[in-house]
């Protein structure tokens, strides 16, 4: 041990400790206050665009339909398919961009959405498929940068929806979007901690806009979809 630490009392290392938690703990509490601002402020400039089925469906002009990828076979991901097939079936747009994780062989998010969607006799050549949709950002991000799509109508449960649109907003994309929160779920209430913690990381993607993990060929969604298949 060093001379000079040798030389500290038993009643200063009490001092230095317990201002050392005081630390830890002040820092916990401006960290928790900065968090709650952030998503307080994020639902704020959002919740306006969240829109019923009806009124999404009378937008006209929109692009496409993105549906957020999510746990396969999920009643999540299953909400979220009904919801956009419904959409697309009253016309709120005639292209479906289904994003999602398709980074390993042994799992696939976005073929398992494509099959859904011809399951409910949606051609294949009307939905797009983006594999490399690791995440919320990176999905909205190569929205726009790989399929060229400006005004969208995201279909996602309605507490992920907040941080879905202030990103695709921050990214420069006309975004709207339709709640698929169908069900009470029972995982919610650690989706709602993970959420928190989301909002406030994608707060600072949408401010620096790193780019996603893969960019690659554009692949307009308004010309043909079978480019982004497998």
């Amino acid at each position: 041990m060093p001379e000079f630490l040798k030389k500290i009392t038993k009643k200063q290392w009490l001092v230095i400790g317990r201002n050392a938690v005081i630390l830890v703990l002040l820092f916990a509490l401006l960290f928790a206050v900065a968090v709650m601002s952030l998503n307080a402020a994020i639902i704020s400039v959002t919740e306006d665009r969240i829109l019923s089925l009806g009124t999404a469906s009378q937008l006209g002009g929109i692009d496409c339909i993105l549906v957020l990828g999510c746990h396969v076979n999920s009643q999540y991901l299953a909400d979220r398919l009904t919801v956009a097939f419904e959409l697309y079936d009253a016309g709120a747009s005639d292209k479906l961009l289904m994003t999602g994780d398709h980074g390993r062989e042994v799992y696939d998010e976005v073929n398992h959405m494509l099959a859904k969607a011809e399951e409910h006799g949606i051609d294949r050549s009307n939905v797009f498929t983006d594999h490399a949709g690791f995440s919320t950002y990176e999905s909205i991000y190569r929205a726009k940068e790989i399929f060229e799509a400006d005004r969208i109508i995201i279909v996602t449960q309605e507490y992920h929806l907040y941080r879905a649109l202030y990103i695709a907003e921050k990214l420069g994309i006309e975004a709207y979007g339709v709640s698929s929160t169908l069900h009470g779920y029972g995982t919610q209430d650690q989706q709602n901690i993970r959420e928190t913690l989301a909002r406030f990381k994608d707060f600072f993607y949408a401010l620096v806009k790193p780019e996603p993990t893969f960019l690659g060929e554009v692949i307009p969604i308004s010309g043909e979809a079978y480019p982004s298949h497998d």
